[in-house]
């Protein structure tokens, strides 16, 4: 296994929609098994391929508290297929967009179809952080990331603040 750098908004493969997987097989489980890896390094409880630079259907998600056991799961080709009309507020972040957070509205239960890490048919109806986690990363696959679920305002404040950062470490790494 291998820790995979981050794609860091503004880069512009975040608003890509990933594509659906073909095929499950033992690189699609190494990949799985390299994300991971590199979400409990972030930390992160979840993370989707686009925002290692892999524009697939693909995420894992391990939401299991500090002090329990990790519970690490993979989605292959994820879809919410119901959403409750009861909403649920998260104070949410993302690995992509560092040290940034802001309370995000979402229904507080979900349904989703999926391929698990062998390839076989999944459903899972989730609740709570879960539920948040899940509606997070699918969003990451369809190029929809959590700040556009934020006023216009802060959206358009935070998108300037990293667009600043980026500019200013291209400039200091041309200087190098």
């Amino acid at each position: 296994m291998s820790i995979k750098p981050l794609v860091i908004l503004p880069d512009p493969i975040l608003r890509k929609v990933s594509k659906p997987i073909e095929r499950v097989d033992q690189p699609l489980q190494k990949l799985a098994d390299d994300m991971l890896e590199t979400m409990y390094e972030a930390p992160g409880i979840g993370l989707a391929a686009i925002q290692i630079g892999e524009p697939l259907r693909l995420l894992v998600i391990d939401v299991a508290g500090k002090d329990e056991p990790k519970e690490p799961r993979v989605f292959i080709n994820p879809q919410i297929l119901w959403r409750s009309d009861e909403p649920n507020v998260y104070e949410e972040g993302c690995l992509s967009i560092p040290d940034y957070y802001a309370e995000v509205e979402r229904p507080k239960r979900v349904r989703v179809s999926y391929l698990d890490r062998e390839g076989k048919e999944s459903e899972i109806e989730a609740d709570g952080l879960l539920a948040t986690c899940l509606q997070h990363e699918i969003d990451h696959l369809n190029g929809v990331l959590f700040i556009d679920h934020i006023s216009r305002l802060k959206r358009d404040m935070v998108i300037r603040k990293f667009k600043k950062l980026a500019k200013e470490k291209a400039q200091s790494g041309a200087r190098l």
